[in-house]
């Protein structure tokens, strides 16, 4: 995983509310086994019609938004079942800083697993950077290590759990926290080995 000390991005804003997984990434796409290649699926059924045309509504694909690395979207983001292929799909189309007033539990995991930086904010905070993010030139910084979000010299402050924090700050994830613990797993192997 690759490690996020601060991200400057464009704004993407997406003004849905309990956008589950399903959206994100729908299931007839599920059929990978690597981690890669699902971004140009996310949010597939609202940006292509049943021919695969984009549909001109949903404007993730409008070039005023191209190289969007920062969403902002509704409460309950990433509800729905607990796929993993949606922070998979979200990080690869992009994305690397997901901002919302409140996250489903599963994917707030997964999500930060996967080295994407998730963010609640309070809701009238979103709405006002929803509404400058409308003509697709809005940019924000964050900033992991002090934990807050600017905004043409405004500064936002977030809270995120320190176990997160760490990890995306140093390009953890489960793997290489197992083997920040390498010489112990050694030492327990080689005394198991010498009893039998």
């Amino acid at each position: 995983m690759e490690a996020i000390k601060e991200h400057t991005g464009k704004v993407f804003p997406l003004d849905r509310s309990n956008v589950d997984t399903d959206q994100i990434i729908p299931k007839q796409f599920l059929k990978r086994v690597e981690r890669t290649g699902f971004g140009q699926f996310v949010f597939h059924n609202w940006r292509f019609d049943d021919d695969g045309n984009p549909k001109p509504d949903f404007e993730l694909d409008s070039p005023r938004y191209n190289d969007a690395s920062i969403l902002i979207a509704g409460e309950n983001f990433g509800c729905g079942s607990s796929r993993e292929h949606a922070p998979w799909a979200l990080l690869d189309f992009g994305f690397k800083v997901i901002i919302a007033p409140s996250f489903a539990d599963i994917f707030y995991n997964n999500a930060f697993k996967n080295g994407i930086i998730l963010i609640k904010a309070d809701e009238g905070q979103i709405e006002e950077w929803m509404e400058q993010a409308k003509d697709g030139t809005f940019h924000l910084h964050v900033d992991l290590e002090n934990q807050t979000i600017s905004d043409d010299g405004k500064r936002v402050p977030f809270d995120i759990p320190s176990y997160h924090k760490e990890k995306l700050l140093n390009g953890w994830d489960d793997i290489a926290l197992t083997l920040l613990l390498d010489d112990k797993i050694r030492e327990y192997e080689e005394k198991q080995a010498a009893r039998a």
